[in-house]
């Protein structure tokens, strides 16, 4: 009993440390909720002290940092244009780095030759890296999915997924996050019945494919929990659908848009949420989507935006940020960079604030949320850190520090688009130019 009770006191104990990590998009239970505890109320004046920061090149990729390991991507171009490069392509490298938590140091890189080929917004790798026992998962814009060892930088298994599945990169390149569930890694891929793909984890070999689509586009499959069954939603161009997670088999579709036409712009990239029956999905030009789900049945469909105009939002209008359940409502950043409250059972709209963002609009302004005890820390696309509090009655801004400068411009502004990741009571932030780790412990 006593050799018993140590094991129990070791496990409990080493998962409280891995509940510390943020080893992918959104965080360890891919919620964003971030869950450490001993976190600063507000900032100290002057802002979080920075422990550190470190030269990078180009990307979106937000940083995955796992067993005192930093991991994220960047883009590395040459200095000169040979003239003999055909139209439309864009040579350079895509490189995974790996850097000490705590220092910055360099650990281990990985650069591999990676033209971009008729991509908008060439910038950089977009998805964020995935740690999972041992091993790191990456995939680059233009489909080069790699399995590496998460200590040495061995490249354990790797594909070309375009080539493979005989399709191209989306326009602005792949940037759905990889998904880990049991043996099967998952990710939006493209071509005839392989829209989405399973593979084995520890080999790449391939387990399921499901789903056809013109162009697969840039929210991530996420799983949801229906009753007693786990399912996975494949957001699409033209529909979402719920696919069975062992097999791929399709169970239903929803046209999205209503008409059931691939939406152009494909501006599918906010990443579904869902809690208790309630599936919310939202993007910039057609607006928020709610449907109940049951787990036998057919969905039904309880509200829709009627706005198609992402400058006259009509309720929550999202480009990209991931909006957030809390309580029975839902908070997002709408396409002008006001953040808005909506009713999740109805769609219904009770107050909108330009506060983070700036104070004014901001077309296609993007705020990042992730939760902590019960307040939330905001990512803006300007690079300030804010602590907020978001309730049904308002928002609240408490503290607000900046922590890079933006440094790529689009629709009209210099923008940082690329999401920050806590660990170790700090936060992990980067542009195109620097990656930043600063301290958010209240001690």
């Amino acid at each position: 009993m006593r050799h018993a009770a140590v094991v129990l006191a070791f496990a409990m104990s080493n998962s409280f440390l891995l509940a510390d990590d943020w080893p992918q998009w959104l965080g360890p239970k891919r919620d964003g909720v971030w869950r450490e505890t001993g976190i600063v109320e507000q900032f100290p004046e002057g802002g979080p002290k920075i422990l550190w920061r470190i030269p990078i090149g180009a990307g979106y990729t937000g940083p995955a940092v796992a067993d005192g390991r930093v991991y994220l991507m960047d883009r590395q171009t040459p200095k000169e244009r040979d003239p003999s490069t055909p139209k439309g392509t864009l040579p350079g490298t895509e490189r995974v780095l790996c850097l000490d938590a705590k220092s910055g140091k360099e650990i281990w890189k990985h650069e591999y030759d990676c033209p971009y080929v008729k991509i908008s917004y060439p910038s950089g790798p977009r998805t964020t890296p995935l740690v999972h026992q041992g091993k790191v998962y990456t995939l680059g814009t233009m489909g080069r999915l790699i399995c590496f060892a998460a200590d040495s930088g061995k490249i354990l298994w790797s594909k070309d997924v375009p080539k493979e599945y005989k399709c191209s990169p989306p326009v602005w390149g792949y940037s759905a996050h990889l998904l880990i569930d049991g043996e099967k890694l998952i990710s939006l891929v493209g071509g005839d019945g392989s829209a989405a793909v399973a593979w084995n984890k520890d080999t790449g070999k391939e387990i399921w494919r499901t789903l056809t689509n013109e162009d697969v586009g840039y929210a991530p499959p996420t799983i949801v929990t229906v009753g007693k069954s786990r399912r996975l939603i494949i957001w699409l161009s033209d529909c979402v659908n719920m696919v069975d997670l062992e097999t791929g088999k399709e169970l239903w579709t929803v046209a999205c848009p209503e008409d059931g036409k691939p939406m152009r712009p494909n501006v599918t990239i906010a990443t579904p949420r869902f809690a208790g029956d309630l599936l919310f999905l939202t993007s910039g030009y057609h607006g928020p989507l709610g449907i109940r789900i049951a787990e036998k049945g057919e969905p039904k469909v309880l509200y829709r935006g009627k706005s198609n105009n992402p400058g006259k939002p009509d309720r929550l209008h999202t480009l990209m940020s991931t909006p957030v359940f809390k309580d029975g409502h839902i908070y997002g950043a709408c396409s002008m960079g006001n953040v808005v409250c909506l009713r999740a059972d109805s769609g219904e709209k009770l107050w909108s604030s330009f506060q983070a963002i700036g104070g004014k609009e901001a077309l296609f302004g993007t705020i990042f949320f992730v939760e902590n005890a019960g307040r939330f820390f905001l990512f803006n696309d300007q690079g300030d850190l804010i602590i907020a509090k978001m309730s049904p009655k308002g928002y609240e801004e408490v503290s607000r520090a900046n922590l890079v400068k933006p440094s790529q411009h689009a629709r009209g502004r210099d923008v940082v688009w690329s999401h920050p990741a806590f660990e170790n009571k700090c936060v992990y932030v980067r542009n195109d130019k620097e990656i930043v780790c600063a301290s958010l412990s209240a001690e």
